[in-house]
């Protein structure tokens, strides 16, 4: 995904972009206007003072809104501001852009994934020949692309789910994303197909408002033909369900499924907040069971909101990429990974040697689950195979093992859906703070609810001590403090901020273990924030500040024991 967050942090308080400043369709605002208030708008004298020079409809399954066309001349800014304030108005926000990055392998790096060596351990193994460059299906610990060795059995435990349930044509999976080769060798046989709708006549024939939709559409171009001019969706789509034992290239999560195109990015990788709200809307009205979303930007967004909102309503699980800006999703939001739906889950990327990839995003509260996403081969365009890494890359592993479990046991509430997903994860200690639970997916643990133990604090046990350490108010220039707390006997403490105001990605409070090893950085501002624990009887906390500016620092008045 490209451009997710602009002025990301380590720590700061919960805020998105600034709107005006995300990335948008210049001069369009997306309005919602309050019920039978759209006319005393459009009659009111503050229009013309306001630049709008054109309109145009939005007609959803359930509501309407409208793009308003702002004159050049005329601020965004303060276009949208008076928006806002005016009372015929539910919300205004600009008709954001949203698009994919993938990070692709070069050829080179290709060539030598040819020749990674694998064995066939299980009698679930397909026969496609390039199943053994999967290491996020079966990590050998040698068939990482790179030739980086790996660490064997972190996966997804494919393999083993497989003897439980390889999937069903029943479960419909939408692919939100650049399209889908639908003609693809290895994919044509796990495309949804409209079968209500005569391909190629020109008339709707089963009356959902979209003409000719017989493998989805194309919301970019506004058209009946989701083929993807990128390769991004399709790549996204054949880790969902690329077919299995067809003796043809990869395998999917899923050796069984139905992949619904819906195209809203054009061949460029981006697309608009309009665009996307159809998608997912279209996506809804067609009774798919899960959206996979490898995408984002823009700032926050109540239309987009609404629409994951009304699918979650339906029973429809969204998963959505976290992002491949490195950053704490907690501290600057990534949308739309980080809206707090009931039918959210939001995916961080993971490397074949267990840990968190470089540039995945990542959040202890907002992100759910990591699962492999650093070079993954899969389908592109043209019959043709690449690797890409990406939390995008991720996404669709998550997405596919969420359908096998459809497959087996069908829908469930939302909120029983993601602690089995959390909660059946294998622990990494790579991921601590990291996601919710500090875990990879893994799929054989899902569909057999099988739980692995988790060491670490109770989350009931924590005992609070009085201790106050804090900076000078102002602090000085160039400070480089430590301070060293030892529990005797504890086995873990943390540290719990009454107040921070620090330089925003310059000066920080560090914390590390006995080790010297960093468990979490603050900077930025926030209350009553509790750190990340440290293991052991004693940890350190370090202030650092440049010569730049000085704020008023920070106070520790408690620390927390177990």
């Amino acid at each position: 995904m490209k451009k997710m967050l602009l002025g990301l942090s380590t720590l700061a308080m919960t805020t998105g972009l600034v709107a005006a400043e995300a990335p948008h369709v210049p001069g369009e605002i997306i309005v919602k206007f309050k019920a039978g208030q759209e006319k005393n708008f459009f009659k009111s004298r503050a229009l013309s003072s306001l630049g709008i020079k054109g309109q145009r409809e939005i007609n959803l399954s359930y509501d309407k809104l409208s793009v308003l066309k702002v004159s050049d001349d005329k601020s965004l800014s303060s276009t949208l501001a008076a928006l806002k304030n005016n009372p015929n108005i539910e919300f205004a926000e600009p008709n954001f852009i949203y698009s994919i990055d993938p990070i692709k392998a070069n050829k080179d790096l290709v060539k030598k994934l040819q020749k990674s060596p694998f064995t066939d351990f299980l009698a679930a193994t397909p026969d496609d020949p390039d199943f053994g460059k999967l290491w996020g299906m079966r990590n050998t610990g040698s068939n990482e692309p790179k030739g980086k060795a790996g660490v064997e059995g972190a996966d997804i435990n494919a393999l083993k789910a497989w003897d439980i349930t390889r999937g069903s044509r029943a479960v419909k999976i939408a692919v939100i994303d650049t399209g889908v080769d639908y003609t693809h060798p290895d994919l044509k046989a796990n495309m949804w197909i409209n079968s209500k709708e005569i391909p190629n006549n020109g008339i709707d024939d089963d009356g959902n408002g979209y003409i000719d939709d017989v493998y989805g559409y194309d919301f970019a171009n506004n058209d009946s033909d989701p083929m993807d001019g990128n390769g991004h969706g399709t790549h996204c789509s054949g880790t969902i369900g690329a077919v299995h034992n067809n003796q043809t290239g990869v395998s999917g999560v899923m050796a069984d499924v139905s992949i619904m195109a819906v195209k809203f990015l054009g061949d460029d990788g981006s697309g608009s907040l309009e665009a996307a709200i159809k998608a997912i809307d279209y996506a809804t009205m067609m009774d798919v069971d899960l959206m996979s979303n490898s995408w984002g930007g823009g700032g926050r967004s109540e239309a987009l909101l609404e629409a994951i909102q009304r699918a979650s309503d339906k029973g429809i699980i969204f998963t959505a990429a976290a992002g491949n800006s490195s950053s704490n999703n907690d501290a600057t939001p990534s949308y739309p990974a980080s809206y707090q739906t009931p039918n959210m889950v939001a995916v961080a990327a993971l490397t074949a040697q267990n840990g968190l990839a470089s540039f995945s995003s990542y959040g202890k509260t907002s992100v759910h689950i990591a699962a492999p996403g650093h070079n993954i081969l899969s389908t592109v365009n043209g019959g043709k195979y690449d690797v890409y890494s990406g939390t995008s890359m991720a996404t669709p592993h998550v997405s596919g093992v969420l359908g096998l479990l459809l497959a087996k046991e069908g829908r469930m509430p939302h909120e029983v859906m993601r602690e089995r997903l959390t909660m059946t994860g294998v622990p990494v200690t790579a991921l601590r703070g990291k996601t919710t639970t500090a875990s990879r997916i893994d799929a054989y643990n899902l569909l057999t609810n099988t739980r692995p133990e988790r060491s670490g604090p109770k989350d009931n046990s924590w005992k609070s001590r009085s201790m106050v350490i804090e900076s000078a108010h102002p602090y000085v220039d160039n400070a480089n403090d430590s301070q060293t707390i030892t529990v005797p006997g504890a086995k873990y403490i943390r540290v719990k901020f009454a107040k921070y105001e620090l330089e925003q990605g310059y000066d920080y409070v560090r914390v590390a273990d006995s080790a010297g090893n960093t468990v979490e950085k603050v900077t930025g501002t926030g209350t009553n924030y509790t750190t990340d624990y440290v293991e052991g009887d004693s940890l350190t906390i370090n202030f650092v500040s440049d010569r730049s500016m000085s704020k008023w620092g920070y106070l520790i008045q408690e620390i927390e024991v177990q």
